[in-house]
């Protein structure tokens, strides 16, 4: 019994370091929690390297092996001690191991079958000892070098002996039950870093289900509470762009908020079972690469908005960041109490960041589905208001249509909440689309005051100060868009465009670059990338990237216009003439605005056919025609006297 518990006191220190918490010790076992899946199993090897090392030290007779059962539930804590079927099953499952094995439940496998660093050979199903239902095993294991290292009994075998069947203190076997689950007590008795925490990232949820139809709830959740987080005072939070980069990798929360600058980092996992969802989260202190807090939340789906209040309220308790009163009623008038609602807008959210025509309008359809059922919900109303903004560009939609629904459903957010910065960044850009420059400006400077490190609306600056032929300032504001969200491929495409609109075509190659670096299958970098090239005469370099770009976009009208201009350019007229007959019929369908079709007219040199379609747009009261002064396409159509004359009409010249 001494020995054993020498060997406890040395195991105990390495389930800490696992992020785990011992609860306690009956006989031969050691019971104890974690959060997150991965800890467990961590700490599981991590007991059995320990154990083979002082092994190999000790005679026979004093050497101790382990056997460990990993199940995943909730448990319940009561008078310091935890209860439930969690705690019964992970026992059973201990018990169905043998001696230096790791056995898990389904439940686990499921949870972490996606790590490279372990492996699940099935055992098969069980009915275990006072089960009224068999569960599934598997054995786990994690290097080759493990495996050998913590398989004695076959050693012992060839020995002519063996230890895995022998009455438990007679073998010296250590029997080890470890439970991971939401462990309610952990809230009270973690302890916050004596440092408060100024900045955090939030990397990509994962989604345990790899179901693309439940992905936006993975998404929506995490790009909620970014926003929710960048709401607290004197916190500053990675922006969408910088973090799904993580999207789908297997990140470790320390290295990635090195990367990202930041003091802590949120991770999580999402799983759903019809109508229930299980979410855990982990919040990091990267200095010291320590657990601040974890949890677990077992919910309905419809319940997704009261998880991630949860996880905001429970973030800013432990950052030590206390709201005002005017703050949370501000954070209230954002959301909704609605949880139809509120997955509706993650819906909308997750569609809308693919940025195509057919996902711009399924996202419309499910901001509108989230304003129906709460008509006070302001992020909501912004939603719509992005979708309606851009359905031209990207859809040809005629803007003398949905311009007027865009402004309806800014101003509306803004009736609900004043203060909401990315109503007035939508509704800037939507006057910029509506040719009303001063009040544009006026409502980006609006925003910048509510929330001066809301990237977009900095991007969104850009944009307009480079339509607006102010491209100093432009490469301003974009470059401030970018500090912000450094790794945003859209915002750093835009600094590509404005260095090739300076000249500049050295910087913009090496801008697209990195994009392609971190996005390969970016389209706009393929598109900028390849004009650059063209500008360099490298012909055929520029092509290909220019054909990139349009099968990376499900060859959008934006794309096609590009590499249209391209091949007149590069004197493939027939290529050319091909797309500007595709172009033209996709007008004919109102799926293009006619500024695309005018970009291929551009590269032919035609320039009565290029004016003659730009000319169509401004009869439509376009509103994607004011990037004519923003892209590059519509170089060769500057020199004429009919291109200031548009400005002007435009309101885009004085």
């Amino acid at each position: 019994m001494r020995m054993l518990e020498l060997h406890n006191r040395a195991l105990f220190p390495l389930i800490e370091q696992a992020n785990g918490r011992v609860i306690k010790t009956i006989g031969d076992s050691i019971m104890a929690v974690f959060v997150q899946p991965v800890n467990a199993m961590r700490a599981a090897f991590a007991l059995q390297r320990r154990l083979a090392e002082v092994r190999a030290t000790l005679p026979e007779q004093d050497q101790i092996h382990i056997r460990v059962g990993v199940h995943y539930g909730m448990v319940i804590e009561r008078d310091n001690d935890v209860f439930g079927d969690t705690v019964n099953l992970s026992e059973r499952v201990k018990s169905a191991a043998d001696a230096d094995q790791v056995f898990v439940s389904r439940s686990l496998r499921d949870l972490a079958r996606t790590d490279p660093r372990f492996t699940f050979a099935p055992i098969g199903s069980r009915v275990l000892k006072g089960a009224t239902e068999s569960v599934e095993l598997f054995q786990v294991t994690n290097a080759p070098e493990l495996a050998k290292r913590t398989m004695p009994s076959r050693l012992a075998r060839r020995a002519g002996r063996s230890v895995q069947r022998r009455p438990a203190l007679a073998a010296g076997i250590l029997i080890v039950a470890i439970v991971i689950g939401g462990v309610l007590w952990w809230r009270s008795r973690n302890v916050v870093t004596d440092l408060p925490i100024n900045s955090i990232a939030v990397l990509p949820f994962v989604n345990q289900n790899r179901d693309p139809d439940t992905e936006y709830l993975s998404d929506g959740l995490t790009e909620s509470l970014i926003n929710s987080l960048a709401q607290l005072p004197n916190l500053r939070v990675s922006p969408r762009g910088a973090v799904f980069q993580y999207k789908g990798k297997d990140t470790d929360p320390t290295s990635a908020g090195n990367a990202l600058g930041v003091r802590a980092v949120l991770t999580g996992r999402l799983m759903q079972r019809g109508d229930s969802l299980m979410v855990s989260a982990e919040l990091v202190d990267v200095g010291n690469n320590k657990q601040i807090w974890g949890e677990q939340y077992n919910r309905r789906v419809s319940d997704a908005l009261a998880v991630q209040q949860e996880i905001s309220r429970e973030i800013s308790e432990r950052l030590r960041t206390k709201l005002t009163s005017s703050e949370e009623q501000r954070l209230a008038k954002r959301g909704t109490k609605d949880p139809d609602a509120y997955q509706f807008y993650l819906k909308g959210r997750y569609y809308w960041n693919r940025r195509t025509a057919v996902n711009i309008k399924k996202a419309l359809d499910q901001f509108q589905q989230a304003v129906d059922k709460d008509p006070t919900y302001a992020l909501a109303y912004v939603g719509l208001a992005d979708c309606y903004a851009l359905l031209e560009q990207y859809a040809g939609a005629p803007a003398k249509e949905t311009l007027p629904k865009a402004k309806a459903a800014a101003e509306r957010a803004l009736e609900i909440d004043d203060s909401l910065a990315e109503a007035h960044t939508s509704l800037a850009y939507i006057n910029m689309f509506a040719r009303q420059f001063d009040e544009a400006e006026k409502q980006f400077k609006r925003g910048f005051e509510l929330n001066p490190n809301y990237p977009t609306a900095h991007s969104w600056y850009g944009i307009y100060l480079g339509a607006t032929g102010r491209r100093d300032e432009a490469m301003t504001e974009s470059r401030r868009a970018q500090q912000l969200d450094p790794l945003s491929p859209i915002i750093s495409v835009q600094v590509c465009n404005l260095y090739i609109l300076k000249g500049d075509l050295t910087s913009a190659i090496d801008e697209c670059t990195k994009v392609l670096d971190l996005d390969p299958n970016f389209p706009r970098a393929h598109d900028l990338l390849g004009w650059a090239y063209l500008k360099e005469g490298r012909q055929q370099e520029a092509i290909a990237e220019m054909q990139k770009a349009v099968e990376y976009s499900g060859r959008a009208s934006q794309e096609l216009g590009y590499l249209g201009y391209g091949y007149a350019a590069v004197g493939s007229r027939d290529k050319a003439l091909a797309i500007l007959k595709e172009l033209e019929e996709r007008y004919s369908r109102h799926e293009t605005p006619a500024m695309f079709p005018a970009a291929v007219y551009a590269g032919l040199r035609d320039k009565d056919q290029a004016f003659g379609w730009l000319e169509k747009d401004f009869q439509a009261q376009s509103g994607a025609i004011v990037y004519i002064t923003y892209f590059p396409v519509y170089d060769t159509l500057r020199d004429d006297p009919r291109y200031a004359a548009l400005l002007r009409r435009m309101n885009l010249l004085h």
